[in-house]
């Protein structure tokens, strides 16, 4: 394992930022760490960078332990949020800095700075200063400053996020196909959901200072471990169930039982529990549709229809008293038209009270995002 976080902790006076975080990485791993603002993300960045001396807990480099360590003798590569390179200094000279820092001689430095401006596409701009760069061709130099040292870890704190969307998306590629052709171990921070689930091997997500899940992008969206996972990592619908049996595992809602195909429930019977299902997942049928058994059939009528352009978002008020939204690529019905919505059981996700967590699971718009 290249990186190793054992139970990391840091407060800022009475302030718990970080609380009893552990993961590692594997060596070429490229691991996002997503959160909202506030949840710990960049604090943990400064701590393994060595800028933050934790309150407790270790930070292991390749099987070396280095919490108490200064920045310097450790073999991280790091890139900030806001732009770090030095206006007087040409793009050449930024790339060579950490590298003179190193003691690693002239010639072999000037070999390395050609070959990191290569990767990155800015051979030509050797001899420009950052105020003739644009703002992506300034995160690029700044990763090339960061991969010269050919460090154990790269650590991308929120690196896209103060350039526009269409740039981020671009920046977001090179920055994948950086690392896949550098194969260096990369700790990608970001409160982007998209950027996460786009970039990374594996996802870490934080809340309040500690991990709400971990594991691959795909399986923690299809089955989220927390209500704040499945809130912060898409759109997600909840809606309220009684455990009517364990095994097998059946639930009530409203006047409807349905099983599930798979699972358990540990709850006892006459349990309140929280479900939760995907827009993407169901669909509007007639209210007089015949029940195939594969879905929880619920009727309700349409309150809302939004044109998001590659799809229509169907809000819909079921008779058991939640609300549903339904994302459609077909006509939808209009306002005010009874309908039944089909939530398909093998896509149900229970959470139980032991597992809820500080954020409530509701429907989010695409657009809604959460603040830096």
């Amino acid at each position: 394992m290249i990186l190793e976080l054992d139970q990391l902790t840091h407060r800022y006076g009475d302030e718990l930022a970080v609380d009893d975080v552990s993961f590692g990485l594997d060596e070429g791993e490229l691991v996002a760490v997503l959160g909202p603002s506030g949840c710990g993300k960049t604090t943990l960045v400064q701590a393994i960078a060595g800028h933050v001396q934790p309150t407790a807990g270790r930070v292991v480099l390749r099987d070396r332990d280095v919490t108490g360590e200064p920045p310097e003798d450790r073999h991280v590569g790091i890139v900030f949020q806001q732009s770090t390179l030095y206006p007087h200094m040409t793009v050449n000279e930024n790339v060579a800095y950490g590298l003179a820092a190193r003691g690693i001689e002239p010639t072999q430095r000037d070999k390395r700075v050609r070959e990191y401006l290569e990767l990155v596409a800015l051979s030509e701009k050797r001899d420009a200063h950052p105020s003739e760069l644009s703002g992506g061709q300034r995160r690029r130099v700044e990763v090339a400053r960061a991969l010269a040292p050919q460090p154990d870890v790269l650590l991308l704190d929120e690196p896209l996020s103060a350039l526009d969307r269409q740039l981020r998306e671009r920046l977001r590629d090179e920055i994948a196909r950086i690392q896949a052709e550098t194969g260096v171990t990369t700790l990608f921070v970001t409160h982007d959901q998209e950027e996460a689930m786009a970039l990374a091997d594996r996802l870490i997500v934080m809340n309040d200072g500690r991990v709400s899940g971990s594991g691959a992008p795909r399986v923690l969206y299809e089955s989220p471990p927390t209500p704040f996972v499945a809130s912060f990592l898409g759109r997600s619908n909840t809606f309220p169930a009684t455990v009517v049996s364990q095994f097998p595992p059946v639930l009530r809602v409203g006047d409807r039982t349905f099983s599930l195909p798979s699972g358990t429930i540990t709850a006892s019977e006459g349990t309140a529990v929280t479900c939760h299902v995907r827009p993407d997942r169901l669909s509007v049928s007639d209210p007089d549709a015949t029940d195939t058994g594969s879905a929880l059939s619920l009727p309700g009528e349409v309150v809302s229809i939004a044109d998001v352009g590659r799809r229509y978002d169907v809000r819909i008020q079921a008779e058991t008293g939640s609300q549903f939204v339904v994302e459609t690529m077909e006509r939808p019905p209009v306002s005010g038209e009874a309908v039944t919505v089909e939530l398909p059981r093998d896509r149900i996700t229970i959470f139980e009270s032991a597992t809820h967590d500080s954020r409530e699971s509701t429907p989010r718009s695409d657009t809604e995002k959460y603040d830096d």
